[in-house]
């Protein structure tokens, strides 16, 4: 691996770091016979009691995400394609933004009833909320954002939004008589569906008809699967 390219990579990291006050406060190095493998731990603190948990959905509330979604997923697909990429017109996948305003934003104005990060894609995250909570969720698929990406700008498929991961958007749910702004630190919030009592997920299309909402994102200690 030359030297350029690691100087590059840690150059990156660490402008990502300073943006956000983060410290790079250790690490180790060893060989590899197979590639870059990079594993990063964040350790941070939140004031006792504020925590936004994944429990704290209840029938009635409102359900949203930040961005747009399936961008990350898009992109990677093309790569395993054999397509060389001009990361510029791909964001989403190769300059992730973590939403730690919109989060803070959240806590701070006691909006968020639960939330979660959108890292194993929208159909697992949603699930993981709906299970730690003991609820269920109707979301309405044409209010899905999907990503656009590649130059001219093109919109992905919806299945890369419900399943593909690697979003690193916000999926929260808040109270039917909280208000909660269209765009928040400047990024765009939809709404997207509600949270119900029946422990299902339903998805409904255009039409109207819906049908469960299994998660097929990530999941681990499974295969993953393919979409």
């Amino acid at each position: 691996m030359p030297q350029s390219w690691v100087n590059q990579f840690v150059k990156g990291l660490l402008r990502l770091a300073d943006s956000f006050h983060v410290s790079l406060a250790g690490g180790d190095t060893a060989q590899s016979p197979g590639g870059v493998l990079a594993d990063i731990v964040v350790v941070g603190s939140v004031p006792k009691g504020k925590a936004i948990r994944r429990s704290g959905a209840r029938p009635g509330d409102r359900v949203y995400v930040t961005g747009a979604l399936g961008g990350a997923a898009a992109t990677l697909k093309l790569l395993f394609s054999g397509r060389k990429l001009r990361p510029a017109d791909f964001p989403c996948h190769f300059h992730p933004t973590p939403r730690i305003e919109v989060g803070r934003f959240l806590l701070e104005k006691g909006l968020a009833s639960a939330m979660i990060d959108l890292s194993d894609g929208l159909s697992t995250d949603l699930t993981h909320i709906c299970e730690e909570s003991g609820v269920g969720a109707e979301i309405l698929a044409p209010t899905i954002p999907c990503a656009s990406i590649g130059k001219p700008a093109r919109e992905v498929e919806l299945q890369f939004a419900l399943h593909g991961g690697d979003d690193y958007e916000l999926l929260f749910t808040a109270r039917p008589d909280k208000r909660v702004p269209s765009r928040i630190a400047g990024i765009l919030v939809t709404q997207i569906g509600h949270i119900t009592r029946n422990k299902e997920v339903i998805l409904v299309n255009k039409d109207g008809a819906g049908s469960e909402l299994r998660p097929q994102g990530w999941e681990h200690f499974r295969v993953a699967s393919s979409f």
